[in-house]
């Protein structure tokens, strides 16, 4: 069986490291803000070329933090692309805002062509989405968000260590929110989450407001006189020791592990070029850590169902666009103000090439442990299919 994802064979290269960490974990008696959580901030986020970075509970948690922390409340509105996974919309509900969708652009990212007609007086942020692997074109959006004074959350969780014009994901706006999700190019063995930042007095809001309000150096000091206290309203949200300490063994090998994922993608490239799928592009001005590598093609179903049959199993990212979600779908898109909040509609005229993209994207097999045998194989088996 070949699965478009699996870390067994990771698990057992890495196997001793990661025993040997959570067995340190436990004898130590400290699970939760302990050494190796703070150790962990410091090197992911100087990984990310960021001054400061916070764990927390996952990426979800990430970005409705960072909203708050920003000053989004429940009057604001976000602009993001609806070809996403549906947690970035998620924290931005969380955080009390409402969204507004703009459309994708052939890299299938946020267009960033199509932003500024979405900003209104309502618009306090934009949340890029680094989906697949590959950064948005960040120099407009830091542009606009000049312009407007509008806040820039990078949503990473799919783009660890991947770069623009030679800068980190999660470095240039105002915060990167990433995830720990096991399938991730640097995942856990369960949920995690982080925030990375330029900005100390973000840094320092963020940190109290995912530790229940409190704030350890004014808990220390003054009249609180050390007692558990919450300085303002915040929530519960930890990236644990246990994690912290299996994601250190794992971050020394991020670099060789993008680098066969790139790898990878570039035999990808070259068997399929003559085929009828239509290939990922990557943005000169980015270097992609390919999360996944996506193709598309009008025949999706009949293709996978095909190579299931060969015992291949793919999965598609993502079938459904979140603007035509139930739960969602009140939302509006760009500057066409055509709420689907009282309508049968599943569709909207200015998020064309979010919808045609659903219909024909899937997932080849991408992760470092895949085998070059086991890549021949997926592609032998698609060319089968297509020629």
């Amino acid at each position: 069986m070949i699965k478009v994802w699996d870390y067994k064979k990771e698990y057992q290269l890495l196997r001793d490291d990661i025993l040997e960490a959570v067995d340190n974990v436990f004898q130590s008696g400290i699970l939760i803000f302990g050494p190796n959580v703070e150790e962990f901030e410091k090197k992911f986020s100087s990984y990310h070329d960021s001054k400061f970075g916070i764990g927390v509970g996952n990426c979800t948690d990430a970005i409705t933090i960072s909203l708050k922390a920003l000053g989004v409340t429940s009057d604001s509105e976000v602009i993001t692309t609806s070809n996403t996974a549906v947690p970035t919309v998620t924290g931005i509900v969380n955080a009390g805002a409402s969204v507004r969708f703009v459309d994708i652009n052939e890299y299938s990212l946020i267009d960033v062509n199509k932003i500024e007609k979405a900003i209104n007086k309502k618009t306090k942020a934009i949340i890029p989405v680094h989906l697949y692997g590959q950064m948005c074109e960040m120099d407009k959006i830091m542009e606009l968000a000049s312009k407007y004074n509008l806040k820039v959350i990078e949503d990473c969780a799919q783009s660890h260590g991947a770069t623009y014009k030679g800068k980190k994901a999660g470095s240039i706006g105002d915060v990167g929110c990433f995830s720990f999700y096991p399938t991730k190019i640097f995942g856990a063995y369960g949920d995690g989450g982080f925030i990375t930042t330029n900005n100390e007095q973000i840094h320092d809001k963020i940190k109290r407001i995912r530790f229940l309000g409190m704030e350890k150096k004014k808990m220390s000091s003054g009249h609180w006189n050390g007692k558990y206290y919450a300085v303002e309203h915040g929530t519960n949200s930890r990236l644990d020791e246990v994690h912290a300490a299996i994601l250190l063994k794992k971050l020394k090998y991020l670099d060789e592990w993008i680098e066969r994922r790139r790898n990878l993608a570039t035999i990808y490239n070259k068997e399929l070029k003559n085929t009828s799928l239509e290939l990922p592009i990557e943005h000169p001005d980015n270097r992609h850590a390919y999360y996944i590598y996506v193709v598309k093609h009008n025949e999706r179903d009949k293709i996978m169902s095909e190579l299931t049959k060969k015992d291949i199993h793919l999965n598609i990212s993502y079938p459904w666009p979140i603007h035509i979600m139930d739960a969602y779908k009140h939302f509006e898109c760009e500057s066409c103000n055509c709420s689907r909040k009282n309508s049968k509609e599943d569709t909207c005229n200015l998020l064309t090439e979010t919808e045609i993209s659903s219909r024909k994207v899937f997932s080849l097999p991408m992760y470092p442990t895949l085998t070059d045998e086991e890549q021949n194989i997926v592609i032998k088996e698609i060319k089968n299919i297509l020629m």
